[in-house]
C-alpha cells in the first residue's frame, strides 16, 4: 500500500482472524527520514503479534512485519532481508521488489495484495506472483482511498481477485483451506478468533 493504505490496512486486520495460520509482510511506502508508528497503530487493530522487520529474521504463522523506514525488503528461504536502498526515493518501487523474491521463495504458495496507492509500484511484482502460480488480490478501486496502484494491477490483468480489504481475510482463509497451502497434519484454520 501507499497513500490511503492505512485504512485499508485496518479494515483487512479488523477483519482478519489471530490464528489464521498466515504471516503478512507490509511493504507500504514510508517517509524514509521519519520512524514510523505504523506498528503500535495497527497492533490496535489485530491480536496478532505486529513488529518491525528485522533483517534475517524468520517469518512465522499469525504475525504482522512491517518494513522499517529507509529500508528495501526481500525474502529468501523464508526469511526476510533487509537492505538500504540505492536507488532515490522517487524512483524506487519497494513493493515490486518483495514480491518478486515472495514468487521466487514460495512459488505457487505465494500471494501478492496490493492496496490503496497513487502510481504502479505493485504491478509488475504482481505478474512474477501469477508467472509463478500464486494468487494476487487487489482492493476494490470503489473501496480505495487513492485507486492508483489498484486500477494499475487490473488493468494489466495481473488480479486473480478484487475485494474490500474486510473481505480479503475471508478469501485467504478459503485458499489455506486448499491442500497446496496446508503442512500435512495441520487443522484446517477456522473463522473463528
Amino acid at each position: 500500500a501507499s497513500a490511503g493504505g492505512l485504512e485499508a490496512f485496518e479494515a483487512f486486520f479488523r477483519a482478519c482472524p489471530a490464528n489464521s495460520g498466515m504471516a503478512f509482510v507490509l511493504v507500504p511506502h514510508l517517509d524514509p527520514g521519519h520512524e514510523s508508528l505504523l506498528t503500535e497503530i495497527l497492533q490496535r487493530s489485530t491480536a496478532m503479534p505486529v513488529v518491525q522487520a528485522l533483517d534475517q529474521i524468520a517469518v512465522e504463522p499469525n504475525r504482522v512485519y512491517v518494513i522499517p523506514p529507509n529500508r528495501e525488503m526481500s525474502i529468501l528461504n523464508g526469511a526476510l532481508q533487509l537492505s538500504v536502498p540505492e536507488q532515490a526515493r522517487g524512483q524506487r518501487m519497494p513493493i515490486d521488489g518483495f514480491l518478486r523474491s515472495l514468487a521466487d521463495d514460495q512459488g505457487e504458495k505465494a500471494i501478492g495484495i496490493i492496496l490503496s496507492g497513487t502510481a504502479t509500484d505493485g504491478t509488475l511484482g504482481l505478474r512474477a506472483i501469477l508467472g509463478a502460480g500464486g494468487v494476487c488480490m487487489v482492493q476494490d478501486p470503489a473501496t480505495a482511498k487513492y485507486d492508483g496502484m489498484p486500477q494499475s494491477a487490473i488493468g494489466a490483468g495481473y488480479a486473480t481477485h478484487v475485494l474490500a480489504p474486510d473481505k480479503m481475510p475471508a478469501a485467504l482463509l478459503e485458499l489455506t483451506r486448499q491442500p497446496l497451502f496446508r503442512t500435512p497434519g495441520t487443522p484446517i484454520p477456522t473463522e473463528k478468533a
